[in-house]
């Protein structure tokens, strides 16, 4: 068994956060282009949080704010032999949290802040920074 073998659990994570990234683009752009008079690269500006196609560009554009630095990070945990278990705990929590986080945003259309998708972004953002500082620590040992 190579050391690869043993983050399986963690690839998988990867490819569910992979997954959910595909899935987002294809609703926001099928929700967009549906609509009449559809301009490509464009929204409304006057649409808010009642449009799904606004609630879908933004969990899409979310998403392309987030994801980069957690799969650095990911990739970077595997890179240099982070504990197998925690990593993959921590790739999971957030691809969860995204997950809800994204239904969340297209079922509700409110522009209370904190909403209930707030605590969501927040968990993945804190999985987030427990595996880089788990790099760190991985790192320095």
């Amino acid at each position: 068994m190579t050391s690869m073998d043993l983050y399986t659990t963690s690839f998988w994570g990867i490819l569910i956060i992979l997954l959910t990234w595909m899935i987002q683009g294809f609703v926001a752009s099928v929700a967009k282009g549906s609509q009449e008079g559809a301009i490509p690269g464009k929204i409304d500006a006057s649409l808010s949080h009642d449009s799904f196609v606004f609630r879908s560009h933004r969990t899409f554009m979310n998403s392309l704010e987030n994801l980069p630095i957690m799969l650095g990070t990911s990739f970077l945990a595997i890179l240099v032999g982070t504990n197998v278990f925690w990593t993959g705990i921590f790739i999971w929590v957030f691809a969860g949290a995204r997950i809800v986080h994204m239904v969340l945003y297209y079922a509700i259309a409110t522009e209370t802040n904190p909403s209930p998708r707030s605590y969501f972004f927040l968990l993945g953002l804190l999985s987030n920074i427990c595996l880089f500082v788990l790099c760190a620590l991985t790192l320095a040992s």
